[in-house]
């Protein structure tokens, strides 16, 4: 793993980013502390964490019994709030 100074990286930020592109993580040290990381991007899954959840079994049999409520659309309310500041 490699370690830089904030003064390195200020002088050769695309150079250090591309590097920790290819080679892993990089850390950015301020007067001999870690500061900060660069690390590169992975690609994700595509779906979001809260998307791959499934209920539990508890929670569904509620769901299933109508007791959770359904409520108001949020972007219903929001649009309502708009239309009376226009």
């Amino acid at each position: 793993m490699k370690t830089v100074t904030i003064r390195e990286l200020h002088a050769k930020t695309g150079e250090l980013v591309r590097e920790a592109s290819r080679h892993g993580q990089i850390l950015v040290t301020d007067n001999g502390r870690t500061v900060a990381k660069i690390v590169p991007e992975t690609e994700g899954t595509g779906v979001p964490y809260f998307a791959q959840r499934k209920p539990s079994t508890a929670f569904s049999k509620l769901d299933k019994s109508g007791k959770t409520g359904r409520g108001t659309d949020v972007t219903e309310m929001i649009s309502e709030d708009r239309e009376d500041r226009v």
